[in-house]
């Protein structure tokens, strides 16, 4: 049992090093995403001043007789391939679920990181703190302070990185479901469109 014991304390301390380095990863990728959303935030802004008046104008004039928004936005660009399938249903349902495919893939990141920072900032506390009770069962207080250092600094890492996962996770997927309803509503319009012609 003694052999076994050890076996388990060595793995879970030989796992610190990668912890660590993983969370300090997820940490930079975490602000990187901070920065990304805030550019993602701006680009919607100056798209949205375009498209609300197009779809305005849907309640005016007919599909045909609009003209479509311009820029470089994934929203424009599904709608511009949306108008121009407007001869298949086929090819546009594929539109459709490429875009949702799309979107999956790019909360993908954010979803994982709010699911990892909290697991390994629960491992980074753990595992210091056998050493820690085995410092302070020896008496040596600095290496048990050491290793509480650590085990409460990777705690609020990974708490910070699940909550910013989480925030961009639950915004991107709000952005994402407007986007949707948005494009379903131009399909559904082309396919009236079709049957009035």
């Amino acid at each position: 049992m003694e052999i076994l014991n050890q076996l388990l304390y060595w793995i879970s301390t030989g796992l610190m090093l990668p912890v660590v380095v993983v969370l300090l990863f997820l940490f930079l990728k975490a602000l990187a995403a901070l920065g990304g959303f805030y550019s993602s935030y701006i680009s919607r802004l100056k798209v949205g001043k375009l498209v609300q008046p197009f779809m305005s104008g849907l309640s005016q004039k007919s599909l045909k007789e609009s003209r479509l928004p311009a820029g470089k936005n994934v929203l424009v660009t599904y709608l511009d391939q949306l108008v121009q399938a407007k001869g298949s249903e086929v090819r546009r349902e594929k539109i459709l679920n490429e875009f949702e495919l799309d979107m999956s893939r790019q909360l993908s990141s954010t979803k994982n990181m709010s699911k990892l920072g909290p697991v390994l900032g629960l491992m980074g506390t753990l595992i210091p703190m056998g050493p820690a009770l085995v410092g302070l069962a020896s008496g040596d207080i600095a290496s048990m302070a050491e290793n509480m250092q650590v085990a409460f600094s990777t705690t609020v890492v990974g708490l910070i990185v699940g909550a910013i996962g989480f925030t961009l996770t639950e915004i991107r997927q709000r952005w994402f479901a407007k986007d949707l309803a948005t494009l379903q509503f131009i399909a559904d319009l082309i396919t009236e469109e079709n049957e009035k012609a």
